[in-house]
């Protein structure tokens, strides 16, 4: 439109329309959300019909409010073959995965954290012996998804009630190196008098091999003239745990 004034003519143009949204942004937002909104109701009936990787979105959505979740989780699932496999990796190997990084890393090993302490707790409550099923449990927990190899050891006073658990080695996906003097002389230090040996078979099938026989006889007899006893040494894989005791192996 042209308006005079004076001499001189002014256009005065309308203002310019907003800008258009790119197509499909609002629609996809709102599925991103009308889709966690639905696994919250579905949740808050009961986590039993949940399949796993719903239970992961529910988690990975607590680290990450915005976009689509589910293909995180389902990566994460892919690449290490369940939730336990996926808590029992580190921080680094989290973050291999597309879309996890720092933080997310941070909460699932932080729930993974919580989950073992928890599980400490009910083996401290009574003496290890008669809560064989809670240690168990938390053996599993603690080592059933973890990618390599690792020796623990769970330091027993003279009550059997732990003193410690600790993990005395790492090693790669079929070995973790012991040393049974080292174990001898942790034992020592905090005064324990009884140990529990436990490593894991990241193959998944607990079934003790003549090597761990072999080594759990050397820790039996680096403690004996110590008065440390070996109550027994447990295999723990993704398909159950072993006892050498049970299985009269030493």
């Amino acid at each position: 439109m042209l308006r005079e004034q004076g001499a001189f003519q002014f256009r005065i143009d309308p203002a310019p329309a907003p800008a258009a949204r790119p197509a499909g942004a609002a629609g996809a937002k709102s599925h991103h959300t009308g889709h966690r909104g639905r696994l919250r109701e579905r949740a808050a009936i009961s986590f039993a019909a949940l399949p796993d990787y719903e239970v992961l979105e529910l988690l990975l959505a607590r680290s990450l409010p915005r976009g689509d979740i589910k293909p995180i989780a389902k990566a994460l699932l892919a690449r290490f073959g369940g939730l336990a496999s996926m808590f029992g990796a580190t921080s680094e190997e989290l973050k291999t995965v597309p879309g996890v990084g720092a933080s997310v890393a941070l909460d699932l090993k932080l729930l993974h954290e919580a989950t073992l302490r928890i599980g400490r707790a009910e083996v401290k409550k009574r003496t290890v012996i008669s809560s064989w099923t809670a240690l168990l449990a938390y053996a599993k927990v603690a080592m059933a998804g973890a990618p390599r190899e690792q020796f623990r050891v769970l330091f027993l006073d003279k009550k059997n009630q732990l003193i410690a658990d600790e993990v005395m080695n790492e090693g790669t996906v079929d070995h973790a190196p012991v040393y049974p003097r080292e174990v001898a002389r942790r034992a020592l230090e905090l005064s324990a008098s009884a140990v529990i040996l436990a490593h894991n078979h990241p193959s998944g099938d607990p079934t003790p091999s003549t090597a761990d026989v072999e080594m759990t006889r050397q820790v039996a007899e680096a403690g004996r003239p110590l008065r440390i006893t070996v109550h027994d040494h447990i295999v723990v894989g993704r398909d159950g745990v072993a006892s050498l005791k049970a299985l009269g192996l030493f």
